[in-house]
């Protein structure tokens, strides 16, 4: 499931195109976060292995076993959600200032061009795949847009995340760097 949030009937009261659109993100990001408020934080798989998969979509392969080792952020995502969206550029930072977190993103776009011009408009370097028949995603159960799984070295679900975060937060930061 996927909130959209239209202040269309706001948006003539707002001269520049700049202030709208940073007003709308941030409305957004604090909706995102409210409605994420620990929902699911705590899923049945919390403190189970995480279910393995192989994902390809003809240009990238995931296989998540291939990650055993290694901090993984199994992050669920579409290119339609404005979720998604909301939380892509702290988690495009998060990959960047911590590159041996490994973030591997798993889109369920059906359209294999959007998902391609979006992936290059928005200069996505993540690991990322395009799973349209939501194979991994309906292992984990998920059916909310994002969601992400905090998998630890040895493959153990540690936490969930649902909704759109803010990857930059000091207090989600220090968590992954403690496991």
């Amino acid at each position: 499931m996927c909130v959209t949030l239209s202040l269309r009937p706001i948006a003539p009261y707002y001269k520049d195109v700049r202030s709208f659109r940073l007003l709308k993100l941030t409305l957004l990001l604090s909706l995102a976060l409210l409605s994420a408020c620990d929902r699911g934080a705590h899923p049945a798989q919390t403190g189970q292995v995480a279910p393995d998969f192989t994902v390809s979509d003809g240009t990238t392969s995931i296989h998540l076993a291939n990650y055993r080792g290694k901090v993984v952020l199994l992050n669920f995502w579409a290119t339609w959600c404005e979720p998604c969206l909301v939380e892509l550029p702290s988690l495009l930072d998060l990959h960047h200032d911590q590159p041996d977190l490994v973030i591997l993103a798993v889109s369920i776009d059906e359209d294999p061009d959007a998902y391609s011009h979006f992936i290059v408009r928005r200069h996505v370097d993540l690991t990322t795949v395009r799973d349209p028949g939501q194979t991994a995603a309906k292992l984990y159960r998920s059916e909310a847009w994002p969601e992400t799984y905090v998998i630890d070295r040895q493959g153990v679900i540690r936490r969930k995340f649902i909704g759109a975060q803010d990857w930059s937060s000091p207090e989600v930061r220090a968590y992954l760097k403690s496991l």
